[in-house]
């Protein structure tokens, strides 16, 4: 009885330093996405940046803190079940190392994709159908976008990346690797079924300004009601059949016009 409470006193501790250490990368990476936004606004640009080396990396480096401030939060229950685990596994390498590297083979999954975005981000720059404030300013374009991210919440793809992430147990039962590099590798796994949820939805914020601050809460907000809440599967559904409804309304304000 003194040992179990040893230990469920060392799991609340846990809870509690993986908590915040995971509050603290959320706020440090939010407060760079607010700060880069406000930047931009403050500069009021007419033209678009040139695609230099360096404008590059920066775009990279704001696309993977945008993506981390607004998906670690829906990540934090997986995070901190398994810290759970390691903790009652009394795994040899401690608790805060393995959970360290579970957080960053999430955050490389994250990284690949920052690194699309801003690929994605050239072509429509190239083609001149997007604004200097990273707005989609053809209709057309628009509306094709928001196609696909509607499209993408309706597909057995879709709903199997969706179902794992909504079932941390399940994850780690069908997951667990022991040590340093099984926990990076379990970092890796989960982001790819994150990544597979929700990159269609990420689409949406070239149609609503990749730097509106109210478009990225709103999707932070959406992706953790639907892979939390009992009702998010249906919400999830619902969201891509009222994207696609706003894609045809764009077509038919273009074609009318």
């Amino acid at each position: 009885m003194l040992e179990a409470t040893a230990t469920e006193r060392l799991v609340s501790r846990d809870r509690f330093v993986v908590g915040a250490a995971l509050a603290a990368v959320v706020l440090v990476t939010a407060w760079y996405t607010i700060g880069f936004a406000r930047w931009m606004a403050g500069m009021n640009m007419t033209v678009s940046m040139p695609w230099t080396v360096s404008n590059t990396f920066l775009l990279v480096v704001m696309w993977l803190a945008m993506m981390v401030a607004m998906m670690v939060p829906s990540a934090a229950p997986m995070v901190l079940l398994y810290a759970r685990h390691v903790r009652r596994r009394r795994e040899t390498f401690g608790l805060y190392v393995p959970a360290a590297a579970f957080l960053a083979g999430y955050v490389v999954l994250w990284l690949g994709f920052a690194a699309l975005a801003v690929g994605l981000q050239w072509l429509l720059d190239t083609a001149g159908v997007l604004s200097p404030m990273m707005v989609v300013t053809h209709p057309w374009a628009a509306a094709g976008t928001l196609a696909i991210a509607g499209a993408y919440q309706l597909t057995p793809a879709k709903d199997a990346c969706l179902s794992r992430c909504r079932s941390p147990v399940h994850f780690l039962a069908d997951h667990w690797r022991s040590g340093i590099t099984g926990a990076f590798h379990m970092g890796l796994v989960h982001g790819v079924y994150c990544v597979g949820c929700c990159w269609a939805l990420m689409l949406v914020l070239f149609v609503g300004g990749v730097m509106n601050l109210t478009v990225i809460l709103a999707l932070a907000l959406f992706v953790i009601t639907e892979k939390y809440l009992p009702f998010g599967r249906a919400l999830s559904r619902i969201a891509g059949l009222g994207t696609i409804a706003a894609s045809g309304a764009i077509i038919t304000k273009a074609v009318l016009a």
